[in-house]
């Protein structure tokens, strides 16, 4: 089934009843979604807003084992996100590529103490490792990252993990899953659960497009909303313990010049005991995060002055020329859904999946991260399928390739994450040569990408094409908002919008994106 709004609605109408029934569009819910459809049961998704609106577009960019998980001694954790890094690597080459890193020794017990660990790391990975480690010397380590502040520097140790792009690969799970016969929705939120004789049986769906409603009826009805877990649990049982800990982690993008290599670095012990990443993605440098509790979820979380500040001041003790804050294209935060646990600290709470059933068989998933997805969602698929006494059928998301799969690509290609997808959308330029204009000057995207997102990829709003399908919004904030005018005007043509509502995504756009920005962030958190 093609991933399209119309088909899906129609679709969703004429199915009586789903085997299961995904509450959430993130990584979790996508993968749930991909794995359910996989094994062939009827299976539909509800986001109340985009896919990957949330948390799922605002991590560091790595597909990873987690290096500050094997310093914890988490050593299940680092051997399950190995195999699963591995995996994702194999069925989405067009997606996660090899990264180097390097992590700069200033101390003399930094080279053993780090290359020692990073050869476990390495042993750990096996066969589906991306590379050795090796220590460098110090002139090894300056040709990596030219970068570095060379005082006191003793050499460095270099190592491999995955890198991607977060959203991109949501929108071709979402894909996926509609490929495999998913009904798959956006803005379409859960507002209530059907229940019979106190056993969940169904979903009340509301699409705020339309402004309609839907009963859904679904034998399994999963419940993966990353930090918004506890609203569903609540909506089950007003009773509900909260089970989420939020976490807020916070990036700074910066333009190349400050680290003019292909080689991230890592810094593996801050001021918080979190490490430190400086990663080139998209032409740009990505700088965090950070860990700071928070109280509340709100669907745009704000950079904090103070976690801002965190992250200037620790990476200006490793670079030669020193960021400024007029250096910031962009900020972003994300929230964690961290599992409550006994420690105060954030930093130190379990990153490993949580699965509970409640007394109405509702099942929640919750914690993980993006590299263990697949893992979380088999895990909760047959935790499914026995509650809801469905036929037994093994999960094969091991071997599925991810749609868009592409065996050989070239990652200097601008549209590479694509995939098999970048011929449609030469197509869409050999029909109309104007769409391989860029959106901006500032910016690597194309108009033919926004015809693309809003006829294949379910793209509603001016915030979706900037802030996910393409990632302007995250690369340059400034440039993102300059280009809203061009991307609303092509995206009310696709849609048949009049232009009042250019307008209106105009403006809507800019209330959010104004927080991307270095100088109103700091404005609005002094305020605040």
């Amino acid at each position: 089934m093609r991933m399209n709004r119309t088909e899906q609605l129609d679709a969703l109408v004429s199915t009586k009843e789903f085997d299961i029934c995904v509450i959430g569009g993130g990584a979790t819910g996508l993968g749930i979604a991909v794995d359910a459809a996989s094994r062939g049961y009827r299976t539909a998704l509800f986001e109340k807003y985009d896919f990957a609106k949330g948390t799922s577009s605002r991590s560091t960019k790595l597909v990873h084992g987690g290096v500050r998980y094997l310093q914890q001694g988490n050593i299940k954790l680092v051997m399950e996100a190995l195999k699963e890094r591995g995996l994702l690597k194999k069925n989405a080459p067009h997606l996660v590529k090899n990264q180097s890193f390097v992590i700069p020794n200033y101390k003399w017990w930094e080279h053993p103490f780090y290359g020692v660990g990073l050869k476990v790391y390495d042993w750990m990975a096996g066969s589906l490792g991306l590379g050795p480690s090796e220590f460098l010397s110090l002139e090894e380590t300056l040709a990596l990252a030219p970068t570095l502040d060379p005082e006191g520097l003793r050499g460095g140790i270099l190592y491999h993990d995955g890198q991607f792009d977060d959203a991109r690969l949501a929108v071709h799970l979402a894909m996926t899953a509609a490929d495999l016969g998913t009904v798959i929705l956006n803005y379409c939120g859960v507002e209530g659960l059907i229940k019979e004789k106190n056993k969940v049986c169904g979903v009340m769906v509301h699409d705020s497009l339309h402004d309609k409603q839907y009963i859904v009826r679904a034998k399994a009805v999963i419940n993966a909303t990353g930090v918004f877990t506890d609203s569903i649990l609540k909506m089950d049982d007003s009773e509900a313990e909260p089970i989420v800990a939020p976490s807020q982690g916070i990036h700074l993008v910066f333009d190349k010049e400050f680290l003019p290599s292909d080689t991230a670095i890592m810094i593996p012990k801050t001021d918080d005991g979190r490490v430190l990443f400086a990663v080139p993605w998209h032409n740009k440098i990505i700088v965090g995060t950070t860990d700071t509790p928070v109280s509340k979820t709100p669907i745009e979380p704000l950079a904090q002055v103070e976690e801002i500040e965190f992250v200037m001041h620790h990476i200006t003790r490793y670079l030669t020329k020193d960021p400024e804050r007029k250096d910031i294209r962009s900020i972003f935060a994300g929230l964690r859904p961290l599992i409550k646990g006994n420690s105060k600290i954030t930093a130190s709470l379990s990153r490993d999946h949580h699965i509970s059933v409640s007394e109405s068989e509702m099942i929640t998933v919750a914690g993980g991260k993006w590299t263990t997805y697949r893992k979380m969602a088999e895990d909760v698929v047959d935790i499914a399928i026995h509650k809801a006494g469905l036929p037994i059928k093994a999960c094969t998301t091991d071997e599925l390739c991810i749609h868009g799969y592409r065996e050989k690509v070239d990652y200097t290609k601008p549209l590479y994450y694509y995939g098999s997808d970048e011929d449609g959308i030469h197509a869409l330029e050999k029909k109309d040569p104007g769409l391989k204009a860029l959106i901006h000057p500032r910016l690597p995207f194309i108009k033919a990408e926004i015809i693309w997102a809003v006829q294949h990829e379910m793209c509603q709003t001016v915030e979706d094409a900037l802030s996910r399908r393409t990632r302007a919004l995250l690369l340059d904030a400034k440039a993102a908002i300059e280009s809203a005018p061009v991307v609303a005007a092509i995206m009310a043509r696709g849609l048949n919008k009049e232009k009042d509502w250019e307008q209106e995504q105009v403006n809507a756009f800019n209330i959010t994106a104004k927080h991307y920005l270095p100088s109103v962030n700091q404005i609005t958190q002094t305020v605040n």
